[in-house]
């Protein structure tokens, strides 16, 4: 995929609480040419964050202890009714990631990620308007 300078002002926020899955996310995006890149590890963060940065793109995981990324998503669209979410989960298309689809969430990226899906996914988020 060709390399799109755009990209080096976009800021994404990764929410999740396993640090392998953050990782693993991050180096998809800086391998894309992502620079702004913030890693937080629950749902409770994941609003400060927002709130305080205003990413452009947040891509949050929905099973996490304490706030979860449903919760954390609802409280972001309450603050930000136009925030870009993508929802991250490895149970697939259960009754929550169609729950978070229905309120806003832009789309879904798949655990385990495939690099490819995870790119287009992002991207498409990231043009929509």
């Amino acid at each position: 995929m060709a390399k799109n300078v755009s990209r080096l002002n976009k800021t994404i926020m990764i929410v999740d609480d396993e640090l392998f899955f953050r990782k693993l996310l991050r180096d998809i995006l800086e391998d894309e040419g992502y620079t702004s890149i913030l890693e937080v590890e629950d749902g409770v963060e994941a609003v400060e964050k927002y709130l305080q940065l205003r990413p452009d793109l947040t891509v949050m995981d929905i099973y996490m202890p304490g706030k979860n990324g449903i919760d954390a998503t609802k409280e972001i669209f309450s603050y930000d009714k136009n925030a870009r979410v993508l929802i991250c989960s490895a149970a697939g298309y259960d009754e929550d990631v169609k729950f978070a689809t229905k309120i806003g969430a832009r789309g879904i990226i798949l655990k385990p990620f495939i690099v490819r899906e995870v790119t287009e996914t992002i991207q498409k988020a990231l043009e929509e308007n």
